[in-house]
């Protein structure tokens, strides 16, 4: 296993539409491992393929218990609004207020090929969002409704 480089804002991979896995291949499954242990080191709750180089929908979420694998995700259903400070690793040391969707289902194809569908609310439900956005070459600073530095982080909660 490996820790992968993260790619920050400015990087034109970031700004580029995903492919999607046509098949699961020992490659893949690399990556996915790669993802889970560069997430770990870089203390965070999603990363997405394009923010370590790789222009594939692949998606890995964490928060508390919960860990997720995504492959060629999809939101399928939202419901209500949340307004939040989102934070990205590719994007560091800014924040923004991000207006999301309070509850989120995706469905996705797991490491195994099987498909799945998660839900979330919160926290979880804008990682959801986050992290699909980066498939489609969008990062959360263009979603922003107000951007904060390290400084005034603190004034914005």
């Amino acid at each position: 296993m490996a820790i992968l480089n993260i790619l920050k804002e400015g990087d034109p991979t970031l700004r580029k539409k995903c492919r999607p896995v046509e098949e699961i291949t020992p490659r893949i499954l690399q990556l996915l491992d790669d993802m889970h242990d560069t997430l770990a080191v870089a203390q965070g709750v999603g990363l997405a393929a394009p923010q370590v180089g790789v222009l594939r929908r692949i998606v890995i979420v964490e928060i508390d218990d919960k860990k997720y694998e995504m492959i060629n995700p999809e939101i399928i259903e939202t419901k209500g609004k949340q307004e939040e400070i989102e934070a990205c690793l590719s994007v560091p040391d800014q924040y923004g207020l991000v207006k999301r969707p309070a509850w989120v289902k995706v469905r996705a194809m797991d490491r195994y090929g099987k498909i799945f569908e998660a839900e979330g609310t919160g926290l979880m439900a804008r990682c959801f969002c986050h992290e699909l956005d980066h498939l489609d070459g969008t990062l959360y600073i263009d979603r922003a409704i107000e951007m904060y530095g390290p400084d005034d982080i603190e004034d914005a909660k």
